[in-house]
């Protein structure tokens, strides 16, 4: 099956601008489209630099990791960051890493990470993970966000 490439951001719908109060007829109806990038990941280092580049300007929607074999060893465990800021996206310890299945990521409950998952930034940020201890834990990381979104 073939691929293609864009250079985003990509909008669908079929009404590009507002020009009336008539849903469906006349009112701007387009929507960015939601991107994702999932690289595998492992708890054999405390720091693993993935190949998730989130492109400047995007919201991140959601972060998911999937495990497949549990964090072992004394501090089960991990964190979201950007390459330079390790907290950039989760607190050192947020997610647990100690059950199989899908764990649902969230931002750390402070206002500086709300605005940097609603808003990475002027510059593209490549995605670490940080093990609370080395092991043998293993897993997917699943981003999604909406590509040059700009909110702030």
């Amino acid at each position: 099956m073939a691929t293609t490439t864009f250079s985003g951001p990509i909008k669908a719908g079929t009404i590009s601008n507002t020009t009336g109060t008539t849903v469906g007829a006349d009112m701007k109806n387009t929507g960015q489209v939601v991107m994702s990038q999932t690289v595998a990941v492992d708890q054999t280092a405390a720091t693993d630099t993935t190949n998730i580049i989130i492109p400047a300007n995007s919201q991140i929607v959601a972060m998911d990791l999937y495990v497949n074999t549990v964090w072992s060893t004394g501090t089960t465990t991990m964190g979201i960051g950007k390459v330079g800021t390790a907290t950039a996206f989760t607190a050192a310890t947020a997610v647990q890493g100690s059950t199989l299945g899908l764990i649902k990521i969230s931002p750390t409950a402070s206002a500086a990470v709300v605005n940097r998952w609603t808003d990475i930034g002027t510059s593209d940020n490549r995605i670490i993970v940080t093990n609370g201890a080395t092991g043998t834990g293993a897993g997917y990381l699943c981003v999604q966000y909406v590509q040059n979104n700009n909110l702030i």
